[in-house]
């Protein structure tokens, strides 16, 4: 089995993680200059080290203490130190990715040998194995990756997914595989090397408990607050005060700002974040009627109206007792046209937004990535 390990001259980055049902376990560790700064850390649980030693892939230099063996997130049994039943990022300053997937990372397990990455092109499979682990080793510019850049960061984006098989029925399709998706990046901010893990799943997050599940209720409305005094910024008194049911429809002119907010209802938890996937624009009441206009998409902006909408934060400084549970948006007014006549159509225009609740637990981010440039 070869030994591919995290190379302190390297200075390699990794997040041990557990998939589907096993809750994460891991920790990523950022580089700056010759210091490392651990921003999340949760052991493994025992089970999770409980691998076969014929199966046991060693983890760190051969020499590793059981304290640095702990310190990256790996198993030790006082005498080796190796990886347990997980999924393990790492890159490393030489631009390369390596991964080491474990079979029990899923429940129920995963095989092995259906796990592809973006490209299936030579040197893109597994470069060692056993009946228990498979270690994947290519640079951040193969197999596929997408290269990604932001503002003085330049990201290496890939993406893991096992195929599965299907049962179709008379009346359904069926699969009882795991499906086992995983986005993985490698971010690189000059001398700073850092990994980004995704998983399709939310993982590492408590459960919660029976009493705190139930519906989830949401409200969309338009603000209406007005300016009354010089200087004042429309944007920050807009969201004072809103239209009531009494006063719809609301007339607007071409153009004119519209101030929408979504709400999550009734709910007390801090950790609880609402988000917006999809917001459009119908003429009537049935959100699936057309026709339709998309006014955000993934929760960004659509990029293809030559008014783009603008995402409003909702932060502490607004007041609110939970700003998480709120998200607000604004777009020009604009009214359809007949594609036949091409003539503007007198219809009432309704606004529909797709909602979803996401949880910071666990250190995850909620928020959307909007217009990062990408090239291959």
């Amino acid at each position: 089995m070869t030994n591919f390990v995290p190379d302190p001259e390297k200075r390699s980055i990794c997040l041990p993680l557990c998939t589907n049902k096993i809750n994460i376990w891991g920790q990523i560790i950022l580089e700056q200059n010759s210091q490392s700064k651990t921003i999340f850390t949760k052991h493994p649980p025992a089970e999770s080290c409980d691998v076969a030693k014929n199966t046991r892939i060693p983890c760190g230099l051969p020499d590793i203490s059981t304290e640095n063996c702990d310190a990256i997130n790996c198993c030790s049994d006082g005498g080796q130190c190796y990886y347990g039943k997980a999924v393990t990022v790492q890159c490393t300053k030489d631009g390369q990715f390596i991964v080491v997937v474990a079979r029990d990372a899923t429940l129920p397990n995963i095989d092995l040998e259906s796990i592809s990455l973006l490209s299936k092109a030579s040197g893109c499979t597994h470069v060692d194995s056993n009946s228990d682990f498979a270690i994947y080793n290519f640079p951040v510019t193969a197999c596929g990756t997408i290269v990604l850049e932001e503002p003085g960061v330049i990201i290496y984006e890939n993406k893991m997914f096992s195929s599965y098989e299907v049962e179709t029925g008379p009346r359904g399709v069926i699969t009882r595989d795991s499906h086992y998706e995983l986005l993985f990046q490698c971010r690189y901010i000059g001398t700073t090397v850092q990994t980004v893990v995704v998983e399709v799943l939310p993982l590492g997050i408590t459960p919660l408990s029976v009493a705190e599940l139930g519906p989830i209720r949401v409200e969309l409305r338009l603000g209406n607050g007005q300016c009354i005094s010089k200087g004042c910024n429309e944007v920050d008194v807009a969201y004072d005060s809103y239209y009531t049911e009494a006063d719809y429809p609301v007339r607007k002119v071409l153009r004119d700002p519209v101030y929408v907010e979504v709400q999550l209802l009734e709910k007390t938890d801090p950790n609880l974040v609402l988000t917006v996937g999809r917001c459009w624009a119908t003429t009537k009441p049935n959100p699936h009627s057309l026709p339709q206009w998309d006014i955000l998409t993934d929760g960004c902006p659509c990029r293809n109206d030559n008014y783009l909408s603008s995402l409003v934060p909702v932060g502490a400084f607004s007041g609110l007792d939970f700003p998480s549970h709120y998200r607000r948006f604004i777009f020009k007014m604009f009214t359809f046209v007949d594609p036949t006549s091409s003539q503007p159509m007198k219809e009432q225009v309704y606004i529909h937004c797709s909602t979803a609740v996401c949880t910071t637990t666990g250190g995850r981010s909620c928020e959307p990535i909007c217009y990062r440039k990408s090239k291959r």
